[in-house]
């Protein structure tokens, strides 16, 4: 069956070696965790012109939700709309990382999580070296 988006919610590893073949989407886009059962799947995906976005950027809305609830007063609809709508922006970013990389999406996750980590160690030792 052809069909546009492919959407795994609930089983890892589900992107392998047997399945890859027979998917017949434009898209890969769940909320499973880990989907990729090795990382050459990912490679695959990207030489087959499919789509895919890392799960745990497209589910990231269960971490907004969990981590909200530490904010001050507690959970707040408001804030964590603004935050699950990022998720969008997110995603754009990775694929602007991909295709400005020459990377599979997979990997362009995991640079976009890692100059995050940057900028915070950064932030974090210049609060650091302010301290008396």
């Amino acid at each position: 069956m052809e069909y546009d988006i492919f959407c795994s919610s609930a089983l890892g590893a589900i992107i392998n070696d047997e399945t890859l073949n027979r998917l017949k989407c434009k898209i890969i886009c769940g909320s499973a965790n880990n989907q990729l059962k090795q990382e050459r799947n990912g490679d695959l995906l990207e030489k087959k012109g499919m789509i895919y976005t890392p799960d745990y950027i497209t589910n990231a809305g269960g971490t907004i939700y969990d981590t909200d609830t530490l904010g001050v007063g507690g959970v707040s609809h408001e804030r964590g709309k603004e935050k699950v709508c990022r998720i969008y922006d997110n995603i754009n970013r990775v694929f602007e990382i991909s295709d400005r990389d020459k990377i599979p999406t997979y990997l362009a996750a995991d640079r976009m999580a890692e100059e995050r980590i940057k900028k915070i160690a950064e932030v974090k030792k210049y609060k650091d070296d302010l301290r008396p």
